[in-house]
Parts: C-alpha cells; structure tokens; sequence
C-alpha cells in the first residue's frame, strides 16, 4: 500500500514516512477519544516483540493493531497473529497493508473487528500470547478482560502508560499498589519491563509509556472462593482505601463488626490497609466471609 522506504531492512515493517502515508490515504488523524497513538519506530516494535519473547510457535493476540506497525514485527517472529480492532477505517484496511508487505504471511494473520471488551472468542487455534500497545483509556479493563477469557495465553506484554505500568506491576505496600495490581497478579507475576519514550508515536503523547509483563501462574490460585467473590474484596478494600479493613469491608461483610470477624478467621489484622496485603491475603478474606 506503500512505497516509501522503510526504516527496516527487511522492508515489511512500518516506518514514519509509511505510517504518515498510510493514514492520509485512509484520512486517518489518531482520536484522543480511543486513546490511539501510533508507534512509528521500527526498532521499538522490534524490542517489543523480543522483549515479548515471541516464539515461532506462538499464537499471538494484539489488540489495538492501529495501523499494522507492531502486527507486521509479530507476523514475521510468531506462528500466527489475530488482532482485535475496534475503528472501522483501521480494521478494514489492515489486512491489505498485511498482504502488501508480508504477502508469505498473510494467511497467518486474522483480524477481529470488535471491541476487545465484547471478544469472547477468537478465531484459529487459542492465543498463547498477547501482545499489544494498549490504548491508554482502557489498558487495564482490556488487559483484565483478555486474562480472564483467554486461560490459555501464558505470556503477556503490553506497552501502557508508565503510570499504569507502575500500578500494574507494584508490589503490596508501594503507593501505587492497588486494584489494577492485585487483579493482575491474581493471573500473573507481573513486572516492569521497560521505557518508552514519547517520540517513538504519531502524535506524540504528553506521557511515557512503559513495558509490563506477565506471566501466567502455572497453576491458579487453590480458593474456594470464586475469582468475583475475591475481586469483590479487593474493590471493597480500595475503595477507601485510607480506611482501616474492618471500616472498608463492612459494607462488602454486611457491616463492620461482620467485617473484622472475616479478617482475625483470616489471620489478618482489622487495622491493616488494602494496600498492605497480598493477593493471597485478599483470596483469604474471601473465604472466610460469613454467610
């Protein structure tokens, strides 16, 4: 779909000039409202893809393609790639840039035009990794969604705000910890992976961006207690979250005393805060909710 030179040897990836063309053809101007900026450095997807470990085994998943920058580094490291668009314009022109730049691969590749939110199932065989530069208004809730849908992806790397990485991948006590991470690490051990700056996107954005991975627990937290029925502690926790446990869950225990009696039957004190306690520790409370 473009002729001007790439800043890749290989010449599949997308450079500045690609990008630019490419979205004036399509009269494309990236929305604040979806949250869209484009990465328009090649050595960048590059890291990505490495930094993501893509094998060529995987079956990746990639929400938020935009204009194929990241997808075409995918397609050439991993088996196959599905990616979920929700802009009508972007979706409908990807698999051609797809076909003019990677023809050998262009049967590897799926597109999903949907709402990641909405995606339940997806084409081919199931992801073993999603990879993805999640747009900045829906990072979490899409990440949360896709982890929870898709048991079989073992390995995630989203490039987030640095801001959302941070709370992403904070340990228990940072002040940053809170309900992104405990409902991450619920899934996965999270961490930083590393910096993005800000001149590798078309618009530039007024914030870095940071690498978050996660990898699957091997095996699922062992709990009586359903996944909501944690969650539902965890948002109650936060809530106020400058409220003593016994204060903050007396509404999700039915009151405060209800509360501390969940608390001391799981060994923890009704003083502590939500950002005090481990994942493990929130699935305790869970358990031992009366009634």
């Amino acid at each position: 779909m473009s002729s001007s030179p790439s800043t890749d040897e290989s010449g599949a990836l997308l450079g500045p000039a690609d990008i630019r063309e490419l979205a004036a053809a399509l009269g494309v101007r990236p929305t604040k409202q979806r949250g869209q900026n484009f990465v328009i450095d090649a050595n960048t997807v590059r890291r990505i893809v490495r930094t993501a470990e893509v094998r060529p085994d995987d079956v990746v998943v990639e929400v938020g393609p935009g204009l194929g920058s990241l997808t075409l580094a995918l397609l050439e490291a991993a088996d196959r790639v599905t990616a979920v668009e929700i802009d009508d314009v972007l979706a409908a022109a990807l698999p051609s840039t797809i076909a003019a730049r990677l023809p050998g691969r262009a049967d590897r590749f799926a597109l999903v035009h949907s709402d990641a939110m909405r995606v339940t199932e997806l084409p081919g065989p199931p992801p073993t990794a999603l990879v993805a530069n999640l747009p900045y208004n829906v990072a979490v809730p899409v990440l949360l969604h896709m982890l929870e849908r898709f048991p079989s992806i073992e390995r995630t790397l989203v490039m987030v705000q640095a801001e959302v990485a941070d709370r992403l991948a904070a340990p228990p006590g940072s002040k940053v910890y809170g309900v992104p991470s405990v409902k991450a690490a619920w899934y996965a051990d999270v961490k930083r992976a590393g910096a993005i700056g800000r001149n590798v996107f078309w618009p530039a954005p007024n914030v870095d961006s940071g690498l978050v991975s996660l990898v699957r627990r091997a095996e699922p937290i062992a709990t009586t207690a359903t996944r909501e029925e944690v969650f539902a502690v965890v948002d109650a926790a936060f809530a106020q979250r400058r409220k003593t446990l016994r204060a903050a869950l007396a509404g999700w225990a039915g009151s405060a005393a209800a509360a501390e009696a969940a608390l001391v039957a799981a060994g923890i004190s009704p003083q502590a805060r939500g950002e005090s306690l481990t994942v493990d520790e929130f699935v305790a409370i869970a358990e031992h909710k009366a009634g």
